[in-house]
């Protein structure tokens, strides 16, 4: 019986430390007493809690094994119901499209990627000038295109940049250095600030998708349910964030400037000399083994980056459709005809659409168990400035933790009904949905459960060889949120 105990333990969550494979059953066997002994309500708040420490422990165990039992153990309790979470996920498709599809198609255009950032990032040795580059590139083209797929491009970079590295030996990396331990101590200190300067512009990437994401119709899914609701075409959303979104922009671009200046909160890292010359070595080689048929490739990748560009601007089709699209180009024109070779592209994201699905499960017990009611009811107490403020606390609040679709769902039902009931007029109508809007955005950028985008870069493969965990994320989020957050807020 005891090994039989022992070889449960072993399996049970592979290689996660024993310490939290013990925390993980001991709150399976703890749940349902809880329930029994407080009820639903507090329950939920407890495993929800419980739920967010699994992401919390990403680098530790994927979350998709501590989350999904968490997940399926609501089910059996009765804190949410098969149905429920059905409707959430279907509610949520286009995001599973958008992973299945458009992160595979941006594999498939690794190469060109590749190229393009080499050559930015060549082009200056300013990490501060870099890092506002890349704040940018992210800020306009979420502005415009998904958050997720922006990222899955930054994603998709960084991988490379790191594989050129990893791959080097040490004579490439350190040369010149006769001594073995001395070398050994040079390229481990090369390695970590590598890893430093690629967890610094990610996070800026990242940070930056939500300043254009908030901006414009399209920017964030839940801009589209605002935009609907409230009747605003794409110029009508553009203008009436415009008084928010832009001076949060600007604070963005300040606090990017602030941070990589002072080298404070985990920012301020710079790519070691060393690492520049293997990776311009590597670029150098390419360049010279680069036959016809691969920059015939390359131009086939340039031409399906632009289509995939003006697709999602035009909005042509559901982001997921326009990523199958690319796909079945590329594939085609690139000769990939091999199964094989096309089953890889789809590793990176289909982990993360499962894990995704259990998030809507929690998504599911929240809505089942109305744990977000007694705050709505609150924001609703107030009147006039006061009622914004509220708003935008609250739902910056609990975006940061749930799902700031679900958040943005239950706020402007609210805000609806109290204005067809007569309590609101138009004019704070409109003003609740912006700080709705704004609220469900920009805060939601405090922890890795906030976006889609930040939860996706947390159990992505760049993150354990960068070594960006939660509370890594956490501390280089800090600084953004505050002044995002306090710039949002005030400008209400």
């Amino acid at each position: 019986m005891q090994k039989f105990s022992k070889i449960v333990l072993t399996t049970f969550m592979g290689q996660a430390p024993d310490w939290y494979k013990y925390s993980v059953l001991g709150a399976l066997i703890l749940n349902p007493f809880i329930l029994l002994a407080v009820g639903p309500f507090i329950t939920g708040w407890i495993i929800l809690i419980e739920f967010i420490v699994t992401l919390a422990m990403a680098l530790k165990c994927y979350p998709l094994l501590p989350g999904g039992l968490l997940a399926v153990q609501t089910v059996f309790m009765g804190l949410a119901t098969p149905e429920v979470i059905y409707k959430e996920t279907l509610a949520n498709f286009p995001v599973i499209l958008l992973l299945m599809f458009m992160v595979a198609g941006i594999y498939f255009m690794k190469d060109f990627l590749a190229f393009t950032f080499t050559k930015i990032l060549f082009s200056t040795r300013s990490k501060m000038l870099l890092s506002l580059m890349f704040l940018i590139a992210g800020a306009v083209l979420s502005a415009w295109l998904d958050a997720l797929t922006v990222i899955a491009v930054i994603i998709a970079v960084s991988v490379a940049f790191f594989q050129i590295y990893n791959s080097a030996s040490y004579e490439e990396r350190v040369p010149g250095i006769a001594d073995e331990a001395a070398r050994e101590q040079t390229g481990r200190e090369d390695l970590e600030n590598f890893r430093g300067f690629l967890r610094n512009l990610l996070m800026h990437a990242a940070v930056g998708t939500a300043l254009g994401g908030v901006s414009t119709l399209v920017g964030e899914p839940q801009n589209l349910l605002i935009g609907n609701v409230m009747g605003w075409n794409f110029p009508d959303f553009f203008f009436k964030m415009l008084h928010v979104s832009l001076p949060v922009f600007v604070a963005g671009l300040f606090t990017c400037i602030l941070t990589e200046q002072f080298k404070v909160f985990g920012f301020g890292f710079q790519l070691p000399e060393r690492v520049r010359l293997v990776l311009k070595s590597q670029a150098d080689e390419d360049t010279k083994k680069r036959t016809s048929s691969d920059v015939f490739k390359l131009w086939i990748m340039g031409i399906g980056a632009i289509w995939l560009v003006i697709a999602l601007a035009l909005h042509l089709a559901e982001v997921g459709l326009i990523g199958l699209s690319v796909i079945i180009f590329l594939t085609a024109f690139t000769g990939k005809a091999d199964e094989h070779q096309i089953g890889k592209a789809f590793e990176e994201a289909l982990p993360f659409t499962a894990l995704l699905v259990v998030f809507f499960g929690i998504v599911g017990m929240i809505h089942n168990l109305h744990l977000f009611t007694p705050i709505s009811d609150w924001a609703l107490s107030f009147k006039g400035q006061d009622q914004l403020n509220a708003f935008f606390i609250a739902s910056a609040v609990l975006s940061a933790i749930s799902d700031n679709v679900f958040v943005a769902t239950i706020y402007i039902t609210e805000a609806q009904k109290a204005f067809t009931s007569g309590i609101i007029d138009r004019a704070q109508f409109e003003q609740l949905a912006i700080a709705i809007n704004v609220g469900t955005n920009i805060p939601s950028v405090a922890t890795p459960n906030g976006q889609a985008a930040f939860l996706f870069l947390l159990t992505s493969a760049i993150a354990s060889k960068i070594h960006l965990s939660y509370f890594e994320m956490l501390k280089l989020a800090f600084p953004y949120t505050v002044i995002l957050s306090l710039a949002a807020y005030y400008f209400l």
